[in-house]
């Protein structure tokens, strides 16, 4: 059976565009440079992390997958050539849309991985490793500071020493980073 005109552009389409799609998948997969092949939405360096990008190199070779496998699968349901187009750029676009936003996401993920020692004051941990009373000798505490449990040194204004195990709240934080504690 001959292939009409619309056919044919619908599966020339499909058919680029998974050659290419396969080719970036590939390229992804084996940690090659896919923002070689001209992407604009390279990182950039100092980025604060991604913005909404719609218009992408593989947010486009997506749109024309979808658009002719859909235009394919519609053509061969015998729906018009209009209801055609309608549908597969609807869904090319659907699924452009799903791709920018699934980046997106991804990139509010991202976290700098520094640890401000402030966002400890006030919280509550453990003596790991004695601590001098006075600020006498630093010790280590066990605490939980931006999501992770961490260890970290500490010094006290107590008149006695606190001992492993001992519950502690954290008062200050010294400028070279020290935590001061309390007992809880």
């Amino acid at each position: 059976m001959a292939l009409s005109s619309f056919e044919r552009v619908y599966w020339i389409v499909a058919l680029a565009a998974s050659v290419v799609f396969l080719v970036l998948i590939t390229l992804t997969c084996i940690g090659g440079d896919v923002d070689a092949l001209g992407d604009v939405d390279a990182e950039i360096d100092g980025d604060t992390g991604i913005d909404f990008q719609f218009l992408t190199l593989k947010n486009l070779v997506v749109f024309f997958t979808i658009f002719g496998w859909s235009g394919i699968a519609c053509l061969a349901e015998g729906m018009s050539h209009n209801m055609t187009m309608v549908i597969s750029v609807i869904s090319g676009l659907a699924m452009m849309t799903a791709m920018a936003a699934l980046f997106y996401y991804l990139g509010q993920l991202t976290s700098s991985g520094s640890l401000v020692l402030k966002n400890a004051l006030g919280n509550i941990g453990e003596v790991y490793l004695t601590v001098g009373a006075n600020r006498s000798s630093i010790g280590k505490v066990q605490i939980k500071v931006q999501g992770a449990l961490r260890e970290l040194d500490a010094l006290t204004d107590e008149t006695e020493d606190l001992k492993q195990g001992t519950v502690i709240t954290v008062t200050e934080v010294s400028s070279n980073g020290i935590l001061i504690i309390k007992k809880s």
